[in-house]
């Protein structure tokens, strides 16, 4: 039985989360000894997943999927699950996959686990360890239903390139209209999303104003990083609400988070705490955040981050 990847796309690219759900399904699919069947809803141009692992990728058909709906998404995955045979179904981490998975769980009558930090334990049947209680544990589930879907957290596996030639066909999908109604979408360009970051660059209160995030986006340039910031910055209006992270926003699973003026409430450490190395900045020795980071200095960011930034540039220039 083969291992469906929900393939997701960002304007013609694939985000790095997809490559590493393909190596992630195709690892399984190596000790299961079947295929990865990577299915795409929004067609990106010449992309060959197979690089990445994918023995098949199926382009879904349908005029309804141009914009993402997890409701016509889950749909449509439904009907490929079905018409493949596939009893394991690969979906990220992501914002659209989280809305979708549940969706698709109920139209398969499947078991479905968030959060998967690792290959199966076992596979018949599939055990897996995935984070719970806002990545403060690690549990152990074990999938009893006859489908299986995982949600792969962020920078779980990594992107492992294979020299495999995908076979790539159209699948026509029969799909209704949906309950939800999309009415406009507006997308960020011409910057690092918080999502797809490798590094991500955020600040609080502590910046003391929005007229002084230039130095933020400066440092965030030359890490080639996103900017994010604490809650009470973007309910201030200093900074917009696609960049709030913590248990109330966007939550992270950056490689390096930088939290410059952040003092580290509950509520964002733990969207934050599936990063793999923290950094705090703050003038406040006893800020909370400096007990949840691997590394801190206790000093002004506003004579900090400067220095920061030059010994960055510094650095880059003479490894150009």
């Amino acid at each position: 039985m083969p291992i469906l990847v929900y393939a997701e796309s960002d304007q013609g690219i694939f985000k790095k989360s997809t490559q590493e759900l393909i190596s992630f399904a195709r690892a399984m699919a190596d000790q299961m000894n079947t295929e990865v069947i990577a299915a795409v809803t929004q067609d990106p141009s010449s992309a060959d997943l197979g690089q990445y692992g994918a023995h098949k990728v199926l382009n879904l058909e349908n005029t309804l999927l141009s914009t993402f709906n997890a409701e016509l998404v889950a749909d449509a995955l439904s009907q490929v699950a079905r018409a493949t045979g596939a009893t394991t179904v690969i979906v990220s981490s992501s914002a659209n996959s989280r809305y979708m998975a549940p969706l698709l769980a109920v139209s398969l009558e499947a078991g479905y686990v968030p959060n998967v930090i690792g290959l199966p334990e076992t596979y018949t049947p599939i055990t897996v360890a995935h984070n719970v209680f806002t990545n403060k544990a690690t549990a152990f589930t074990t999938l009893q239903s006859g489908i299986s879907i995982l949600g792969l957290s962020k920078n779980a596996y990594g992107v492992h390139q294979y020299e495999t030639n995908a076979e790539i066909t159209p699948h026509e999908v029969t799909l209704t209209s949906s309950s939800v109604e999309i009415t406009s979408l507006d997308k960020a360009s011409n910057k690092v999303m918080i999502a797809d970051a490798e590094v991500v660059v955020s600040a609080g209160r502590g910046l003391k104003g929005p007229e002084n995030w230039g130095m933020i986006e400066e440092l965030a340039e030359v890490m080639g990083a996103a900017t994010a910031c604490s809650k009470p910055v973007s309910d201030l209006g200093w900074r917009p609400h696609s960049e709030h992270v913590g248990q109330t926003g966007k939550p992270v699973a950056s490689n390096l988070y930088i939290a410059i003026g952040i003092s580290g409430a509950i509520q964002h450490l733990a969207g934050i705490n599936s990063s793999k190395v923290k950094v705090v900045i703050n003038t406040d020795p006893d800020a909370p955040f400096f007990k949840a980071a691997d590394y801190g200095i206790v000093g002004d960011a506003f004579e900090i981050v400067p220095d920061l930034i030059q010994k960055l540039r510094e650095f880059k220039a003479q490894n150009a």
